[in-house]
C-alpha cells in the first residue's frame, strides 16, 4: 500500500499540469486491490480545498470527484463511513465539506452534539449553534 498526497490526486483529477499529471496518472493506474493507494482524511479535506479555491469547482463537481475516489476498489480511504456521511451532508446543503466532516466524525466518536458559531454548519451539517 502506498500513501497518496493531495497533489497527486489533484494532478490526476484536474489534468492541469503537462509534466505532473501524466506521472499522477501512472501512479493511479498502477494501483491494484492487492497493492492499493491510501488516502487520509486530511488529504481529502485538502483536495476539496484545492478544488474549491484554486480551481473554483462547484459543489456538484466536487461531489462527483469524491464519489469517483470513494468507488475505486484500489483506493483505501481513512474513515470511509465518515467521509461518505460528510459527502452526503455536503451534497444536500451549503455547509463546507470540512464542517460536514467535523460533524460526522464527532458523531462517530460518540459526541451527542458539536458546538459551533457557524450558522450554516448548524443548519446544514447538524451542529448546534452556540447561543
Amino acid at each position: 500500500m502506498i500513501g497518496l498526497d493531495t497533489n497527486v490526486l489533484a494532478r490526476f483529477f484536474l489534468q492541469d499540469d503537462r509534466l505532473q499529471s501524466p506521472k499522477a496518472d501512472t501512479i493511479m493506474n498502477s494501483l491494484t486491490v492487492e497493492d492499493p493507494g491510501w488516502v487520509g482524511v486530511a488529504t481529502i479535506l485538502e483536495l476539496v480545498w484545492v478544488l474549491e479555491s484554486k480551481n473554483r469547482f462547484k459543489r456538484k463537481t466536487i461531489t462527483m470527484t469524491l464519489n469517483q475516489l470513494l468507488r475505486r476498489e484500489e483506493i483505501v480511504i481513512e474513515q470511509p463511513e465518515c467521509v461518505q456521511g460528510a459527502l452526503l451532508l455536503f451534497r444536500k446543503g451549503k455547509a463546507d465539506f470540512a464542517d460536514c466532516l467535523i460533524a460526522v466524525s464527532a458523531r462517530a466518536a460518540g459526541c451527542n452534539r458539536t458546538m459551533t458559531f457557524d450558522r450554516t454548519a448548524a443548519r446544514d451539517a447538524g451542529m448546534q449553534l452556540v447561543g
